[in-house]
This record gives structure tokens, C-alpha cells and sequence, in this order.
């Protein structure tokens, strides 16, 4: 049986909402530009260089700072390319635009955003994935909201964003809990508008990071609000860049020199805990380090499979989880993975990260 549409909810003016003003003047051209650039094969398949070639750079999103900060604190060896700027970029709607505008050549997202831009028409590939085992969102309830499971979701407005690892996990949660997208009221968003639209009452439920839940909590936890947990895993956690960057020869070979490096950088943070609570949560977040003490508890311990199989098994879920509701055409997302790429991340971690 299909499942029914969210009421109130036009797939147009949805992504409309997604894409913004620009880029739906900037972005439908370029994803004409794109396809017609790089072809229906997509990322090249030559081999990957040995070498990076003298004078090459990569515009690389670090969103809040974090991954920068990681290679900094990590004191891994020097890059041997050129980062011409770390952008604060991280919804996946945003870097679909930065991708479009070429002023991003490579972004760490979740699984859901390679999809969107597939739906949307932009060609953009998965080099590098980091499988994520524990929860990394829960959901939030508005200040003085009764909600305390998602069985009382029922009838109730959720923000939800398509093209966001936010949006999967609402989607996978109503499935698990047998609520049909009928069932609810999905109120397109993004994640960063998920905060406003809890404290304005304009949603009754939004997902949050775990990172954000505390801070939530501490202003309005004493106003009626709560966290619900949920089980549901967002699985991937990946690198990937636009077909146009992955074609160029230089670029693709930094990008293979900086996948080592992101998956270290990301074992050190795991491995140094007491270190990135001081330097990120307390000194640029604003935890207490009570609060950031909490939120790493809950970390995920990285784990980068030398084979994407499972990888590749979980996002075509999450593919055909939108497309049942209309929100995108299904579509085999095989095609969405770069293998050249395929066990770097992996080979460059000791045996405990590799899944």
C-alpha cells in the first residue's frame, strides 16, 4: 500500500523552501550545467593519482570549525595541498547550494543529503564513510508540550527536513512506531530553523542533535519541555564532493590524500575526549563542561568499513523510505559511490576503527 502525503504538505513549494530563493534561480542552471559536463556516468573512472600535484587546493566545509580544530589538536602531518578556505557549512541543503555556486569542493553530511541532490538533479559523489552505530539525534518537544513518545506524535506538527539526516531519522522513528505520514503534520523546515519553531510553538516536535538537546533543555526544560530518545540510527557519516571536482585529476588526488586524515582526526577525537571537551564544547559551544562531559558520552565510536556494502544497502532504505512518500524518485543508489575511494578511510585507521 503507498504511503499517503503528509497533509498540508506540496512536494513543489517543499523543496522551494529547501533550495531558497537563490538557489532555485542559481542551482536549476547549474545542475544543467553539470549533467551535461560530466555525463550519465558521473565520477571519472580513471585511477586515482599517486601524488597530488604541486599548487593544488580544496575549499573544504568544517562546519562550527570542528574538523580544523580536530586536525589541529590531532597534530597530524601537514596536508600536502592547499585548503584555500574551511567554510562553516553543514546542512546538507547548504552545502547542496555551496556545491552548485563551486565555492565548496567537499563536505562531511549524513547519507540523506547525496540523495537530495540526486533528486534535484546535482551530480555529487561519497568518497569517504564513517558507520554510526549509536543514536546521534533525539526529538523535542516544545515548552509545555504533553509528548512523551513518539506513539503521541500522532496528530501532531513535525519539522521535518528532506534533506537533512534529521529528516530520515523522523521518517524511520514513524515507521518503527506504525504511523503513516498521513498520521502527522510534516512542517518543512530546516535544522536550523528547528530551534525558533519549537521555542515559537510553531512545531510541537523537532529532531536535535545531541549536541543541542542540553542547551535546549537548560532554557526551557523548566517551561514544560522534554527530550524523547529514540533508537533509530542515522547510520552514515561521509565525506562527499561534486562529480565536476572529482573529474579533475588534482582535486581528486587531494581529496584522497585528505580521507586519511579526516578518519584520524576523528579516532583522535574519540581517543582524547577530555581535550575536545575543553577546546570545542566548552571554549566555542558554550557547554559547561558538565554539559559537554553528557553530550560525549553518548559519541559514537568511529568505525570506517574497509567494504560500503552495508553502507550502500542502508542508504538505498533510506531512498526508498523518501521515495514512498513522494519525496523523491526511487532510483539506485549505487550510483551515488565513488569506489576509487573505497577502504582509504579504512586502511588509514588501526584494526579496532575498521568495521
Amino acid at each position: 500500500m503507498p504511503v499517503s502525503r503528509a497533509p498540508g504538505v506540496d512536494r513543489r513549494l517543499f523543496l522551494a523552501s529547501l533550495l531558497g530563493v537563490t538557489a532555485a534561480a542559481a542551482g536549476l542552471s547549474g545542475c544543467a550545467e553539470s549533467s551535461a559536463a560530466t555525463g550519465s556516468e558521473g565520477a571519472s573512472t580513471a585511477p586515482l593519482a599517486d601524488k597530488v600535484p604541486a599548487g593544488t587546493s580544496l575549499k573544504i566545509a568544517s562546519y562550527q570549525n570542528a574538523q580544523e580544530l580536530q586536525l589541529k589538536l590531532a597534530k597530524l602531518p601537514e596536508l600536502p595541498f592547499k585548503v584555500s578556505n574551511w567554510l562553516n557549512i553543514g546542512a546538507g541543503p547548504d552545502v547542496i547550494n555551496a556545491f552548485r555556486a563551486k565555492s565548496l569542493d567537499v563536505a562531511n553530511n549524513a547519507g540523506i543529503p547525496p540523495i537530495q541532490a540526486h533528486y534535484q538533479g546535482f551530480d555529487a559523489k561519497i568518497v569517504a564513510i564513517n558507520i554510526t552505530r549509536k543514536p546521534n539525534y533525539l526529538f523535542a518537544t516544545k515548552p509545555g508540550s504533553d509528548i512523551e513518545s513518539v506513539d503521541d506524535f500522532k496528530g501532531r506538527k513535525l519539522a521535518f527536513s528532506q534533506g537533512q539526516a534529521q529528516g530520515v531519522v523522523l521518517l524511520r522513528a514513524l515507521k518503527k512506531a506504525g504511523l503513516a505520514y498521513d498520521d502527522v503534520d510534516l512542517v518543512p523546515l530546516t535544522s536550523n530553523q528547528f530551534l525558533t519553531a519549537l521555542q515559537s510553538g510553531q512545531v510541537d516536535i523537532a529532531p536535535l542533535g545531541n549536541t543541542q538537546a542540553p542547551s535546549y533543555l537548560q532554557q526551557y526544560g523548566s517551561k514544560g519541555a522534554r527530550t524523547i530518545a529514540t533508537d533509530v540510527v542515522d547510520l552514515l557519516n561521509l565525506l562527499w564532493a561534486p562529480v565536476s571536482v572529482l573529474n579533475d585529476r588534482a582535486k581528486a588526488a587531494a581529496i584522497a590524500a585528505y580521507v586519511p586524515q579526516w578518519a584520524q582526526s576523528q579516532v583522535w577525537q574519540y581517543e582524547n575526549p577530555d581535550v575536545w571537551n575543553q577546546e570545542f564544547y566548552v571554549k566555542t559551544q558554550n557547554l559547561t563542561l558538565a554539559q559537554a562531559e553528557a553530550v560525549t558520552a553518548l559519541a559514537n565510536k568511529p568505525l570506517f568499513p574497509p567494504s560500503w556494502d552495508e553502507a550502500i544497502a542502508w542508504e538505498q532504505e533510506t531512498a526508498d523510505l523518501l521515495a514512498e512518500g513522494g519525496f523523491v524518485k526511487k532510483f539506485d543508489v549505487g550510483e551515488l559511490f565513488d569506489h576509487r575511494f573505497e577502504g582509504i578511510a579504512a586502511q588509514s585507521v588501526p584494526a579496532e576503527y575498521r568495521k
